[in-house]
């Protein structure tokens, strides 16, 4: 039987490349954490997998390793800060179902035409699949269980609650993750006393924490900085005053429009982000 088995193997080498390709999918679709999402809706997470990677990499490289990291409920959060999260990092958050359909088709046609990967599409909701879930790698079967977990975390959590994990997993240097803990290391103080300038620099740096401080003065945060108050200023998301720390924005005020979303673009800057980095791409 064995032997039989090979022979067609041998002769139907398509047919077996697909049955193997089947496979492995499938062996993947396993290890979805379908009952951990569920859960996210009042448990808060643990160690993510991103930290995971990034201690085992750090044991592999010979160095110690620390996780920083401080949970801070979303109504603790100025609505500015919140803002500029928004809008550096998935416009259409309140709009989108998880994916950002039109952004993964311009991020593919990028990536063809350069021939690497240039352009960042990932979503606040992909961010949290990735971060929690996943790693860093780009491979496409990678990419499907993100789509999947992505789906499922839409699909179980509200808009408010994934904002929530996001601002307290996402990475912001090394071993620092989430925005209280950001807030404190780069500003010395929590993330309820961060100003508006400090906010945007925050979010300024997302997609590049390994290689960018947000306290930094070089041209890339300066500039992205820039853009994000930029943004923030066509969308009317300006506070009146500083001192406005009100929560996340209610979905219609954080809405975008079609005008909006073409102001102070960020996609040009994706070619300066980390490609070991977990937040944006």
């Amino acid at each position: 039987m064995p032997a039989r088995t090979f022979r067609w193997l041998r002769a139907h080498k398509v047919r077996t490349a697909f049955i193997v390709l089947l496979f492995l999918v499938a062996a993947e679709l396993a290890t979805i954490p379908w009952f951990d999402i569920a859960r996210l809706r009042t448990d808060n997470p643990a160690l993510t997998a991103l930290m995971r990677q990034r201690a085992e990499e750090a044991r592999g490289a010979g160095r110690a390793y620390r996780v920083t990291q401080h949970w801070v409920p979303l109504d603790r959060i100025p609505r500015y800060v919140v803002d500029a999260v928004i809008v550096a990092e998935d416009g259409t958050f309140f709009a989108n179902g998880g994916v950002d359909w039109f952004e993964v088709r311009e991020s593919i046609a990028k990536d063809i035409r350069e021939r690497r990967a240039v352009r960042g599409a990932s979503t606040i909701t992909q961010q949290v699949a990735k971060n929690l879930f996943l790693s860093t790698s780009k491979d496409p079967v990678r990419k499907l269980k993100e789509l999947i977990i992505t789906g499922l975390l839409a699909h179980e959590l509200s808009k408010e609650r994934i904002l929530e994990i996001y601002l307290n997993i996402i990475e912001w240097g090394p071993g620092v993750y989430g925005i209280e803990a950001a807030a404190e290391t780069y500003f010395g103080k929590p993330a309820s006393a961060l100003s508006l300038d400090e906010g945007a620099r925050l979010a300024a740096v997302i997609p590049s924490p390994l290689r960018h401080r947000p306290d930094g003065e070089g041209r890339y945060v300066s500039r992205r900085t820039g853009i994000v108050l930029g943004r923030m200023e066509a969308r009317n998301m300006l506070p009146r005053a500083e001192g406005d720390t009100a929560a996340v924005p209610a979905a219609a005020a954080a809405a975008d429009s079609a005008a909006a979303d073409s102001a102070a673009g960020l996609d040009e800057d994706t070619s300066e982000i980390d490609g070991g980095g977990a937040n944006g791409l």
